[in-house]
């Protein structure tokens, strides 16, 4: 009765207070004042707690260990956490309504304080009990998600300086790379060897893609340029035949066949010229008729290109500044660009009249965008996420994946996984709903070294190699991954 009596003062003081806080003082110094009443009576409350806690332990000396700590802090987190959120959602100006909703939430919090005592010898086991086993279930539920076996089973090595792309070639054993070094390769996926070296650019190259039917090559570079060249490799070394005697004397030439890389340095088609790119050409694509071309380019534009002819068809522009790269749709007349003014643009060249849509929604560099089976769009970013588009819903991502790295060049593959590079050495999968399948391992042993620049997918496994992923250590590794049925 008499700390009742006391409270009902103290209260009916700090009320007076309150009031007395002049109308036209400044908002953020009555906050301070209303704070520090606040504060006082906390402080006066947490004083009345011990008291009744001392005269509990004695009351229940043989019941003592029953009681946790967490009953007696459990009523000042919920004030804490209401007090502050409601200081969050509250405008400044009503900084007295503030104030009342903290003394009655400390209000309340004292009345239940003395039940929650009370009851924490009966009700302290169930409730541990209940944490235990819900806790216990989230750890079951954890490994019950389907594994993904991943290992890498190719390693391919040659390059002098880092690869910035790496392509897969439909219906052939074969890989390309797109490096720094000047130079682009096609690689023989069951050897791991070197078949053919690109030598025609003048500067890094910096995308490669393989034409759907023919041998033929498509390789952006730092030149400004964009070539087509000729990909017939030779698929097996020379064997000649020889006698007993020979044996010796043609070993060591069989070893140079082995190891001689068969090099290209003349272009069937250069895309340059008046109408050309005026800087970096970052990357290019085939449409899906293959008879044009798409290129983008550090001069803030994309050209549409004839192959046939080699001129230039018509100049897409709009971005506000570099772009970072390009991507055709497989079947349809349907280009995406990214660029590093945050968006990327989805232009379709199926009327007469091409059409443009702006995608928004990052906030740093659009470092890729790849198109997806359903009509959907899936690009990464610097801002660390990879977004899932609609193509006929430009307003909003269907779903947004977080990481904690920068995102490079990312692919989809045709049963809708995304395998995503990152700047920190990762590599991860996710379907297109967002959800994580799955990290690919690295280690001293497998993995890559240096940051990930770019993954391809191939559409059927090549000699047990589903996905491959290069990087600037150097390096492409084939990787076998082994999904679960589900996906």
């Amino acid at each position: 009765m008499k700390a009742s009596k006391t409270r009902a003062v103290r209260l009916t003081s700090l009320t007076e207070d309150v009031a007395a806080v002049p109308e036209d003082a400044p908002f953020r110094a009555r906050l301070h004042i209303l704070f520090a009443q606040i504060e006082r009576e906390f402080e006066q409350l947490y004083l009345e707690n011990q008291a009744l806690q001392e005269k509990l332990d004695i009351a229940t000396t043989t019941k003592e260990s029953l009681i946790p700590p967490e009953s007696r802090s459990a009523a000042g987190g919920s004030l804490t956490t209401q007090a502050s959120s409601t200081a969050l959602a509250t405008p400044v100006t009503q900084a007295d309504e503030v104030a009342g909703s903290f003394l009655a939430a400390a209000s309340s919090t004292h009345k239940s304080l003395k039940a929650k005592l009370s009851s924490a010898t009966g009700g302290s086991k169930a409730k541990a009990s209940n944490k235990i086993k819900a806790q216990t279930s989230r750890i079951v539920s954890s490994f019950k998600a389907p594994t993904v076996v991943s290992t890498v089973v190719r390693e391919f090595g040659g390059h002098k300086d880092g690869i910035w792309q790496v392509a897969a070639k439909a219906g052939q054993p074969i890989i390309g790379t797109a490096s720094a070094d000047h130079t682009a390769c096609i690689w023989g996926v069951e050897s791991a060897r070197c078949l053919l070296q690109y030598q025609g650019h003048a500067g890094s190259v910096n995308s490669i893609k393989f034409h759907q039917q023919r041998d033929l090559v498509l390789t952006g570079s730092g030149d400004g340029t964009a070539h087509i060249w000729q990909a017939a490799v030779n698929w097996e070394v020379p064997k000649k035949g020889h006698s007993s005697e020979e044996e010796l004397d043609d070993s060591d030439e069989q070893v140079e066949d082995r190891d001689r890389v068969d090099t290209l340095r003349t272009p069937l088609c250069e895309f340059t010229g008046p109408g050309g790119h005026l800087s970096v050409v970052v990357a290019a694509d085939w449409l899906s008729s293959m008879d044009q071309i798409i290129t983008g380019s550090w001069d803030r534009t994309a050209i549409l290109w004839d192959v046939e002819t080699g001129q230039p068809l018509q100049p897409l522009t709009g971005h506000d500044h570099e772009l970072t790269h390009v991507s055709a749709h497989p079947t349809q007349r349907l280009v995406v660009t990214a660029s590093r003014d945050t968006t990327f643009r989805l232009w379709d060249f199926r009327e007469a009249i091409p059409a443009v849509s702006v995608f928004q929604g990052h906030t740093e560099t659009v470092t890729s965008s790849v198109f997806a089976r359903d009509d959907k769009v899936v690009s990464g970013s610097d801002d660390r996420t990879i977004k899932v588009w609609e193509l006929r819903n430009m307003r909003s991502a269907l779903a947004t994946i977080r990481t904690d790295s920068s995102v490079n060049r990312l692919a989809v593959s045709t049963g809708g996984i995304i395998a995503i590079p990152h700047d920190n050495r990762q590599i991860r999968l996710f379907d297109l709903n967002g959800q994580r399948i799955a990290r690919l391992p690295r280690t001293s042993r497998q993995g890559h070294r240096r940051m990930v620049s770019s993954i391809a997918w191939a559409e059927e496994p090549l000699l047990d190699c589903d996905l491959f992923s290069c990087g600037f250590d150097r390096r492409v590794f084939g990787w076998s991954i082994v999904l679960p049925k589900d996906n």
